[in-house]
């Protein structure tokens, strides 16, 4: 069957549905739910709280999640690194998530999880994949050709948004890809579990958290206590990201220890310099070029709570927007965030404990912004107490 888009949800949030748009007779008894979508560390850090959320209110649902973040490539050369995506450490410790669909980076892999999710038989299938969502609204009815069927639908003008139009109408409930008078992406993801399952999250519910196995916690005790930084503050430093609009030179992270060496609650302070796996050696070079004492490149090789096992034990954390700045509020460690200002919606969501350095431009990347900016940023700042 297919529903109407309701008038409620035509391109802007206006008017919370009267009822919930997954069926009663659907979401109160025993079975399955199959959840769609391009995860990425920061969208999961908001997102985790809906499913477990989800799980507490039905219990009865078992919630699967099909992880796929546009990965699929014919590129073999890609597929050993996609395979090893660190996201999947952090999903197969949740005990809310019953079931993950992890093998969706080939072609002929990508087409066996369409079988096994198929026989599945999911009386309920969700698409929030906020990119290209026109695919997965395809994708998800390809999955259950017969099953109640929600995803996200952006509007596009012209032959395009025709030809999406074909995919959207595979739905049988669209939701907004965009909601007026939004101001963090966890309310789009609170106004879509609202008209879906009759529940949204505070602001309070809503603030990331990260539960750290216990072993990951003994290893950041032990990768410390190497570093020597008993008794002194350890400053977390994140200049890295996919993309170089969102990367901050290691000529700027090397003036700013050096400008925070100049301040007494700094001194003395330990620095880790985080670094992308295929960048270790490259800012290993630039460290060592920068003549900086007791600073360190750091990289979650091995697992994904490497990194926040490690975060929660900074004083301070200095990020640009990635993952690591959302983390440092589900650690609960004060952090300076530098951002652009082409996705504020984006913004760490624990204003309390962060403090945001935005670009003076709309066009510019965050290397536009000087080492002194953020100094200025942690004045008035106090660091959190290390554990």
């Amino acid at each position: 069957m297919h529903v109407s888009l309701p008038s409620c949800l035509e391109g802007v949030w206006r008017v919370a549905p009267a009822a919930p748009f997954v069926p009663a007779h659907l979401r109160d008894r025993p079975g399955k739910i199959l959840f769609i979508t391009h995860l990425a560390i920061g969208d999961y850090a908001y997102l985790q709280n809906f499913f477990k959320a989800l799980a507490g209110r039905f219990p009865h649902l078992q919630i699967h999640l099909w992880v796929d973040e546009l990965r699929c490539t014919k590129n073999a050369a890609k597929w050993e690194g996609l395979r090893k995506y660190i996201l999947y450490d952090w999903l197969a410790a949740c005990p809310f998530i019953q079931k993950i669909y992890s093998q969706t980076y080939r072609p002929d892999l990508r087409a066996e999880s369409i079988t096994s999710a198929r026989r599945e038989n999911y009386p309920i299938i969700i698409s929030l994949a906020l990119v290209r969502p026109h695919r997965y609204a395809a994708l998800a009815r390809k999955i259950g050709p017969d099953s109640f069927v929600a995803g996200i639908r952006r509007f596009a003008g012209g032959l395009r948004g025709l030809v999406h139009d074909f995919s959207y109408k595979k739905l049988d409930i669209a939701l907004p890809s965009e909601i007026r008078g939004i101001g963090h992406v966890s309310e789009i993801f609170s106004c879509w579990f609202q008209s879906l399952f009759g529940f949204g999250l505070t602001l309070r519910e809503r603030l990331p958290f990260v539960d750290i196995p216990d072993e990951w916690t003994r290893w950041a005790t032990g990768y410390i206590d190497t570093l020597g930084a008993a008794g002194n503050p350890l400053v977390f430093v994140n200049p890295s990201a996919k993309t170089p609009r969102r990367c901050w030179p290691m000529a700027h992270v090397v003036e700013l220890i050096k400008a925070m060496r100049q301040q007494p609650e700094w001194r003395d302070a330990v620095f880790l310099v985080n670094a992308l796996p295929d960048k270790i050696p490259e800012t290993l070079a630039l460290v060592k070029a920068g003549g900086q004492k007791r600073v360190h490149v750091f990289s979650a090789n091995d697992n994904f709570f490497q990194l926040p096992a490690v975060l929660r034990r900074c004083a301070l954390i200095i990020s640009v927007e990635t993952a690591t700045m959302h983390l440092a509020n589900a650690v609960r460690v004060s952090a300076v965030a530098l951002m652009r200002k082409k996705n504020p919606e984006w913004h760490p969501l624990d204003a309390a404990n962060s403090k945001i350095v935005t670009v003076s431009k709309r066009r510019d990347w965050i290397k536009e912004i000087p080492p002194g900016r953020v100094l200025d940023a942690m004045r008035g700042f106090p660091p959190a107490l290390a554990e």
